[in-house]
């Protein structure tokens, strides 16, 4: 019988222990299941090394962030991924037709691994870290390490107060952001904001579209506003809720291998929502069909 191994953050938004047991009992149906639960934060990179030899496929039940330390853990020959959606926001498994409830979301990716249907998709990496959808310097990043900083047992803040977070930190720069970083070959900019996936996140239900043309199969995208005013806000709005009509101020990169970026000033960085701390510099990288995944 084939033998997956699942790895769960007990401290996730939408993980309980009757979840966990039903979680359990899908795969199987399947396999031979091994759980693993996360006690630390980098633990989940760690369990992945170690059963990644062993298994037929890693099942992962988490928010974002423990996706994103399973995927650091998984060597080239690593076996296929299942992500089962348990924070606020999943944007990872959502951005693959996922369904966002984890029961459902069981029931499709255990269906998937008896059909051995799987999907080859290209990751990002920056300064060695890497990322599966979004990373960020300054702007999304700040906002990152902000909401991190309302963090209670209960888990991270929800939407309403991301919304609220976003808005305070806009008026405290008075809708003004100046270039403070320089991105080779492409010129200077506020902040920049790189994706290897459309939608770059969700508010919500709402899909932020960062880089529509981004597809997990491709490789780096970016966008970089050369200067941000108040006059701009509502322009990029409306770019970021619709995909459409870029703002002429913002430059923007396409399927590219890499991304050199010096910075003025140490400026926060951020990954699948994970703050990095402050760099003086950021290396972005595209790996091309290095994961498989279940769908």
């Amino acid at each position: 019988m084939p033998r997956v191994a699942l790895i769960v953050n007990p401290f996730a938004s939408a993980v309980d222990e009757h979840r966990i047991k039903f979680v359990e009992e899908a795969l199987a149906r399947a396999a031979d299941v091994a759980t693993h639960l996360t006690e630390r934060r980098g633990h989940a990179t760690e369990l992945a090394r170690l059963v990644s030899d062993d298994v037929d496929a890693i099942f992962v039940y988490s928010g974002d962030g423990g996706f994103n330390e399973v995927v650091n853990g998984l060597g080239p020959d690593a076996p296929p991924l299942g992500c089962i959606p348990g924070g606020g926001t999943s944007v990872f498994p959502r951005g693959l037709g996922i369904s966002r409830d984890p029961v459902t979301a069981t029931e499709q990716l255990v269906e998937a691994f008896d059909q051995r249907r799987t999907r080859r998709i290209s990751i990002g990496r920056v300064n060695g870290r890497r990322f599966l959808f979004n990373a960020g310097l300054l702007f999304d990043a700040e906002l990152v390490r902000r909401i991190e900083a309302q963090r209670s047992h209960a888990g991270r803040p929800g939407d309403v107060a991301f919304a609220a977070t976003l808005l305070k930190f806009i008026a405290e720069q008075r809708g003004r952001f100046d270039p403070v970083l320089e991105i080779d070959g492409v010129g200077r900019a506020a902040f920049v904001l790189v994706a290897n996936a459309d939608p770059y996140t969700f508010l919500g239900s709402i899909a932020v579209h960062v880089a529509p043309e981004a597809t997990h199969e491709a490789g780096l995208y970016a966008i970089a506003p050369t200067r941000v005013r108040p006059r701009h806000i509502p322009q990029m709005c409306r770019y970021v809720v619709t995909g459409r009509r870029r703002p002429r101020s913002v430059l923007a990169v396409q399927d590219v291998d890499r991304l050199e970026v010096r910075c003025d000033r140490p400026l926060p960085l951020q990954v699948d929502g994970e703050d990095l701390g402050d760099v003086e510099s950021a290396v972005f990288e595209a790996e091309r069909k290095a994961l498989s995944v279940l769908v």
